[in-house]
């Protein structure tokens, strides 16, 4: 399934990182290309329909499509599904909604390899007490919350959130 992962990565080739707000970026690209590209690269996949799902709204969230992916992770009743719908809030920013949705959470198979990417991220930084032990969402909207935008933390934090998403749809895809 490693060509499923090969399959939907191009959907993510932008020259920026999605902001840790709501804001559009002028290269994500409009919702109607979003679905064509999503619908023509999961045609040719294995996916079940709730890896589908997960999927899009991974993909809906890096083009800045909040209001869509909130339509799709909030249906998925999974921890996958909840920790989607807590980066959406946490972008909103709604970030004791962000925080209901990640304590639905748990303790997620992703945390490990988050932590690891992350710490190595983080090092010498400001910002290395989100590697603290396992992976800690909640300390994510803390900083994120407290991050002003254009600051090495706001830019930072924005690289975190790639890792979260690169490490979901790692798990996503098999």
């Amino acid at each position: 399934m490693a060509n499923v992962l090969e399959t939907v990565r191009p959907l993510f080739n932008t020259s920026t990182l999605p902001s840790l707000g709501p804001e559009r970026r002028p290269e994500a690209k409009p919702l109607s290309e979003v679905e064509s590209d999503l619908n023509i690269a999961l045609a040719t996949t294995d996916l079940t329909d709730e890896a589908m799902n997960l999927v899009r709204s991974v993909v809906l969230l890096w083009h800045d499509h909040l209001d869509e992916s909130h339509t799709v992770s909030q249906d998925i009743k999974s921890p996958d599904g909840s920790f989607l719908h807590g980066i959406m809030h946490r972008r909103e920013p709604d970030y004791s909604n962000a925080k209901y949705w990640f304590n639905r959470v748990g303790s997620h198979p992703t945390f490990p390899e988050i932590t690891k990417r992350v710490a190595e991220l983080l090092a010498g930084s400001s910002l290395t007490q989100l590697t603290e032990g396992d992976w800690d969402s909640f300390a994510m909207v803390d900083a994120v919350a407290a991050s002003r935008d254009g600051s090495e933390e706001y830019n930072l934090l924005q690289r975190v959130q790639q890792t979260e998403f690169e490490v979901l749809l790692k798990r996503f895809c098999g």
